[in-house]
């Protein structure tokens, strides 16, 4: 690209729900392209549907863009020379376009009803015909007119689709061809005079000058419609008279091989965001679902993407949406992060509601010295609360089924011998670590065995975080209570 033709994108989400994977996959990919062309992401609220959109879900929006870094040029909070960015701010442009391509005859008034539109498709259907809008009211003459309008018919306005096929060359599926048979008039403005989707999506391309549309497969079927728009639109002088060149990007496919959808808990943006994964992390594996940056590397910075991205890499066949991989490339991501920033990043985790502990409980010295173990070990930033619980509760927290496994007949022997050299030892790592080999050793038993109970006994499960240097941090008076409270119950489970 060069800066005589500079590449502007735009994404342009509707705030109903919370955002999706899926969406946020289709902003990436739009702010990385945007990004390595030099280029401008403008962000754009689709909101003509007051039905089912919501400022809450508009506030969800512009926060989960700020929280994944991925920052725009032009639209809400930013502004720019093409606004207002949000369709309901821009009703009287779509009035005034519309009235343009009637008067033009580009569109026509449709007076059919929606039982006579049922009835003809179902005809259609029957004799294996396209069951799409059969044209009926696109030559109607002025008398026709008088005659419905004098019956009270309602009218929607539809645009005249050309009769010729539509060839264009998607970025990513290379050249594909429409029938038109297969893409007839459709509706742009309802009855009751609001402006469709099909009308306001080009008509603001148009204007923003947007030189490139990367979104999702499931609009592909609509792109010839919307072509032939932008073609009508720069005819009666809307926009700068462009096309923008359409990349359709492969579906992102959830359990059981099926298309992932909003109502899929896995879903949702807010699942990762409250189980702490990382915006870097998250990127970059949705990055991974149609592209990739080599065929050896699946960890990357957002920068080496924005290098690296080429629309014409995307690869079009389905991608698959598996959580194990994305919680890996996270984990990755999060051991990446200098120690200060990881600290950083788990606050929120050490303080209410997610910390099952007091405030006054907390004692930053000790988990500092425990986040560099910690590091190595966490899949999400979430993992964090249950790993040093132990050391700001009064007790642990006892997991039955890690009771069960840790306390075989034994155990409580085992754990009395560990007490006992524990007590004698000097408080550091290696210094304990010894003492429980010892008393492992004195009862037959290997260190994993021997330290099991012990374990069980100080922090409540079989697994966390190393657990002589988590014995060190916490110390030896409480150390040793919490093996006597564990004696005390094994003593009282065997009588």
């Amino acid at each position: 690209m060069t800066n005589a033709n500079p590449v502007r994108v735009r994404f342009c989400p509707s705030p109903t729900g919370n955002p999706h994977v899926g969406l946020v996959r289709t902003a990436l990919f739009n702010w990385a392209f945007a990004r390595h062309h030099g280029g401008t992401l403008v962000f754009r609220i689709e909101d003509t549907d007051a039905s089912r959109d919501s400022e809450e879900s508009y506030e969800a929006l512009l926060d989960a863009m700020r929280w994944l870094g991925l920052d725009w040029d032009e639209g809400p909070e930013v502004g720019g020379p093409h606004g207002p960015y949000r369709q309901s701010q821009r009703m009287d442009i779509y009035a005034e376009v519309a009235d343009k391509l009637l008067a033009a005859g580009h569109a026509y008034r449709c007076y059919c009803t929606q039982a006579e539109l049922e009835e003809r498709r179902e005809q259609a259907r029957k004799e294996g015909r396209p069951s799409g809008y059969d044209g009926r009211c696109r030559d109607l003459g002025p008398e026709r007119i008088a005659e419905f309008v004098a019956e009270g018919r309602s009218s929607i306005v539809r645009f005249r689709m050309p009769e010729e096929s539509i060839t264009f060359t998607d970025l990513v599926r290379g050249e594909l061809t429409f029938s038109p048979r297969d893409v007839p008039d459709f509706g742009i403005v309802r009855a009751n005079g609001a402006p469709l989707y099909t009308l306001v999506n080009p008509v603001d391309d148009a204007l923003m000058e947007i030189t490139h549309v990367l979104r999702g497969e499931d609009l592909l079927s609509s792109t010839p419609r919307q072509i032939a728009l932008y073609e009508a639109l720069a005819k009666i002088g809307v926009g700068n008279g462009g096309v923008p060149r359409f990349g359709h990007l492969p579906y992102v496919m959830g359990e059981g091989n099926k298309k992932l959808s909003k109502r899929d808990p896995q879903s949702s943006l807010n699942l990762y965001r409250e189980r702490g994964f990382l915006p870097e992390g998250l990127l970059n594996y949705l990055s991974l679902l149609g592209w990739s940056l080599s065929e050896d590397r699946d960890i990357f910075s957002l920068d080496e993407m924005v290098r690296a991205f080429e629309i014409s890499a995307v690869n079009a066949n389905p991608a698959r949406f598996d959580l194990k991989k994305c919680e890996a490339i996270n984990a990755t991501h999060l051991r990446e992060l200098p120690l200060d920033a990881f600290r950083e990043a788990c606050a929120p985790w050490l303080r209410e509601p997610f910390a099952p502990w007091a405030p006054e409980a907390f004692d930053q010295v000790a988990f500092d010295e425990l986040a560099p173990l910690a590091q190595t070990r966490l899949t999400v930033l979430s993992d964090i609360t249950a790993n040093v619980d132990f050391l700001f509760l009064d007790e642990p927290v006892r997991d039955e089924a890690s009771w069960k496994k840790a306390m075989k007949p034994g155990a409580r022997e085992v754990l009395a011998s560990a007490r006992e050299r524990l007590l004698a030892a000097d408080w550091k790592a290696e210094a304990l670590k010894e003492a429980v080999l010892a008393a492992g050793e004195e009862h037959g038993l290997k260190l994993g065995k021997a330290q099991a109970p012990v374990r069980v006994a100080v922090t409540g499960r079989t697994v966390g975080l190393p657990l002589f240097e988590s014995l060190e941090v916490l110390g030896r008076d409480r150390t040793l209570a919490r093996i006597d409270v564990t004696l005390e119950r094994l003593a009282q489970e065997a009588d």
